[in-house]
């Protein structure tokens, strides 16, 4: 009888571990898994392309319930595991389903984060996480009105796209007074909100929520200054938090995730985890390239083949927004010592920062142009010595090896 692995969470990461598992050992384990949505495993990331109208539900599933017959995987989908029983191995789920486990995989991804304002629970707030969540505005949009997407990262403005290509008036609300401060500098956030407000679209940047103002349902949406706006609709898109609740009433170890080694085992070493439920040496994960690193060191270790770690490697993002390309790698910020190359083309929409300490390339922001991004991800990722193709190094790959 060959053991049990039970997966609980049939999102990216989860699945993506199974994959590498089936392709490791396909028979090693008799595999159950449980996920919350009533559906096969999707490409969460492609939500905002089903949103805008650019791709159908069907363009984004991974894995249909089919694949899982042919893969001999038992699927419980919208059947949630609401407890683990660490001392007998079983996990417990809604529907009382109760299931053995040798190995138990979390995959519990993460929460948007929905601001505890007053009235956020009014009908007519919600986040944007998951095809539920695409629905409710797809039908607010039908009813048509004013949104307001609460959060200027990516998250925020690809739903602020959407709802506005699907008829709405979008507002976007945002803290800080730079849009995707995260990924973005000051420059290259104004030039995205240039761009945005050009196609429609009103930003208010610096602005704390304070409440939703409504009776039955959000009406409108205030801020600790005293303004107001009107909404018909509210997006949360201020964030996501890891998901552990399930995890720590079982009673595995957690921090701000679930704290787990190098070959993603927790605590218990019967439990593993991935995505963006876990915490490794400090860090905690959103990024696709990071999270299928994790996948394939613990499908490795589910296999039996033991000798691979988890090591955290630098990431390069790489985003289009609103159909503009963005990349931002390494120190985008600078510090004591360093110094900035900047290349500005208004009329083309182009905008280039390389952050420079010494004789390295410690970060870089590019706007419009994002092809010679990969090339300074790897500048940075070597340390290699820029000095002799400083004055070239703007204008890309060409010029600088004709200078080296």
């Amino acid at each position: 009888m060959k053991p049990s692995l039970v997966v609980i969470g049939n999102g990216m990461a989860g699945m993506r571990t199974v994959e590498e598992l089936l392709k490791l050992a396909p028979d090693a384990y008799d595999i159950t898994v449980f996920g919350a949505e009533p559906r096969g495993n999707y490409n969460r990331i492609l939500l905002s392309p089903v949103l805008a109208g650019e791709k159908t539900v069907g363009d984004i599933m991974l894995h249909t319930r089919e694949w899982y017959r042919e893969q001999g995987i038992t699927l419980h989908a919208g059947d949630p595991v609401t407890r683990i029983d660490r001392s007998r191995r079983t996990v417990h789920a809604a529907s009382g389903e109760q299931v053995r486990y040798d190995r138990l995989l979390l995959a519990t991804g993460s929460r948007p984060f929905i601001l505890p304002v007053p009235g956020h629970q009014l009908p007519g707030v919600i986040g944007f996480r998951d095809l539920d969540d695409v629905d409710l505005m797809l039908a607010a949009a039908r009813r048509g009105g004013r949104a307001v997407v609460i959060g200027g990262g990516l998250l925020g403005l690809e739903a602020a796209n959407g709802l506005q290509r699907r008829g709405m008036e979008v507002t976007v609300v945002h803290v800080t007074d730079s849009l995707m401060n995260q990924q973005l500098d000051r420059q290259a956030g104004a030039l995205l909100r240039e761009s945005l407000e050009a196609k429609g679209m009103r930003i208010l940047l610096g602005k704390q929520t304070d409440a939703i103002l409504g009776e039955a349902r959000a009406e409108a949406v205030r801020f600790a200054d005293g303004g107001e706006i009107p909404a018909d609709l509210v997006v949360m898109a201020a964030g996501v938090r890891p998901n552990i609740t399930l995890a720590q009433s079982a009673g595995l170890h957690c921090e701000r995730a679930i704290v787990v080694d190098d070959t993603l085992q927790t605590y218990d070493p019967r439990v593993y985890a991935v995505g963006e439920c876990v915490q490794h040496r400090r860090a905690t994960f959103g990024l696709v390239a990071p999270i299928w690193d994790q996948a394939r060191v613990c499908a490795a270790h589910l296999a039996g083949a033991g000798h691979r770690r988890y090591v955290q490697q630098a990431t390069a993002t790489r985003l289009k927004v609103t159909g503009i390309d963005l990349f931002s790698a390494g120190d985008i910020v600078g510090g004591e010592g360093s110094e900035d190359l900047v290349l500005r083309d208004r009329g083309a929409g182009v905008y280039k920062r390389l952050v420079v300490s010494g004789n390295r390339l410690a970060g870089a922001v590019l706007y419009g142009d994002v092809q010679d991004g990969p090339w300074y991800f790897d500048l940075i990722q070597q340390r290699a010595d820029i000095s002799r193709m400083r004055q070239q190094l703007l204008f890309g790959p060409g010029l600088c090896a004709e200078a080296a």
